[in-house]
């Protein structure tokens, strides 16, 4: 999680929504991902996206099957449906977003047994890093 916070800095200092984003496989981070929705006026490149992109690139296909992913805020619908659709074994998180969350907010995609996959959910790591990066990031775009 505390490379997910240095990609979620990198957003930051590019004023974006600082969310951060890495895949990991057997211990090494395959894809790094931060947000470039403002930089690239793309409505799609959220972290988790941007980080499954690069990790689907670095294993030569799209099923990234035995990886985990780890996401500083509750991906929202978009991402949740990309993990799934990735077939990622986990999702481990830092702080909840309760206005777009789909890990267990608003509603959990990622476990329904409607889909034929679904991913186990870890929530709470770096929880106060990861909600205070945000949540600063918030409060000075309302203070200017």
């Amino acid at each position: 999680m505390k490379e997910a916070l240095i990609e979620a800095q990198k957003a930051l200092e590019k004023d974006e929504v600082p969310i951060g984003a890495v895949v990991v496989k057997d211990g090494i981070i395959i894809g790094r991902g931060h947000n470039l929705r403002e930089t690239e006026k793309d409505p799609t490149l959220h972290a988790e996206l941007v980080a499954i992109r690069d990790a689907a690139k670095a294993l030569a296909g799209w099923r990234l099957s035995g990886c985990e992913i780890y996401v500083t805020i509750e991906p929202c619908p978009m991402c949740a449906g990309a993990i799934l659709q990735a077939r990622l074994d986990r999702l481990v998180f830092g702080a909840r977003d309760p206005k777009a969350g789909c890990a267990g907010s608003i509603y959990n995609l990622l476990i329904d047994n409607r889909f034929n996959h679904r991913t186990q959910v870890s929530e709470g790591v770096l929880k106060d890093q990861c909600s205070k990066i945000i949540k600063d990031y918030f409060r000075s775009k309302r203070n200017k």
